[in-house]
């Protein structure tokens, strides 16, 4: 059963955000680097419509710290794209969390049998994590990777490219890796790690399938790089994914 303050939420977002009344074509792709084109070539059809809404469920494993047990994990997830935001409520064995980036403010909260509050977060670097949360996930959305006046591409190399992207008063940049097939297999920045400083932050994606005749990554894993060795602790399945239904599962 959903919270009334989670469904108030959710549709708070929704209404923040229209709808992109725009079409994809392969002309946008002109001065891209040549792994961004494939991509696009490889995920997209020509006149593909721009996605304005996302909702999804999952599944998975998560644990807190390098030394625990995975857990098991369960989510839904709603996005936004004309303006960037997100609402994600998760929850594992007796802890539920609500990650969000609204109207240009991020924040984590974390509660013990959905009472308890064990986490409150927000401030400046959960803006700039939760937005970098949302760029990372566009995997999941494709059509909001597209060059537009928030989002620009600059080369690398074959298989890397840096996208930088700005909302008012933040300004996020990464690194998304290719493979020869034109599929996005990997994302990396740095993001806010336990609130105080910047940490290298990976997510590795595979398992594509087709939806809406838009090709995405079913399996996504999350790991943080730090200087003791890297920490994976999130790793989600997709169950299902709609694009532009504006509404709460």
């Amino acid at each position: 059963m959903k919270s009334r303050s989670l469904k108030r939420e959710v549709k708070n977002l929704f209404s923040l955000a229209g709808k992109i009344n725009k079409n994809y074509s392969f002309d946008q792709l002109k001065n891209l680097p040549e792994p961004v084109q494939n991509y696009f070539q490889y995920s997209l059809s020509e006149g593909q419509p721009y996605i304005s809404y996302v909702r999804l469920k999952h599944e998975g494993k998560f644990r807190q710290k390098p030394n625990q047990k995975w857990v098991p994990i369960k989510g839904e997830e709603y996005f936004t794209l004309q303006n960037p935001g997100f609402i994600w409520k998760g929850q594992v064995p007796m802890i539920s969390a609500i990650d969000k980036y609204i109207d240009g403010k991020g924040s984590l909260i974390v509660k013990l049998f959905s009472l308890f509050k064990l986490v409150d977060y927000s401030g400046k670097e959960a803006d700039q994590g939760e937005l970098f949360r949302w760029l990372s996930e566009a995997v999941w959305y494709p059509t909001a990777l597209l060059p537009s006046e928030n989002l620009k591409w600059a080369p690398l190399d074959a298989l890397s490219a840096k996208v930088t992207y700005s909302d008012p008063g933040i300004s996020i940049e990464g690194i998304y890796y290719f493979n020869e097939f034109g599929q996005i297999i990997g994302f990396n920045g740095c993001r806010y790690f336990e609130e105080a400083r910047l940490e290298s932050w990976t997510v590795k994606c595979g398992d594509y399938r087709v939806v809406n005749n838009i090709k995405i990554p079913f399996y996504a894993e999350v790991t943080w790089n730090l200087d003791n060795g890297d920490f994976t602790y999130a790793k989600f399945k997709l169950l299902e994914i709609e694009y532009d239904v504006p509404a709460m599962f």
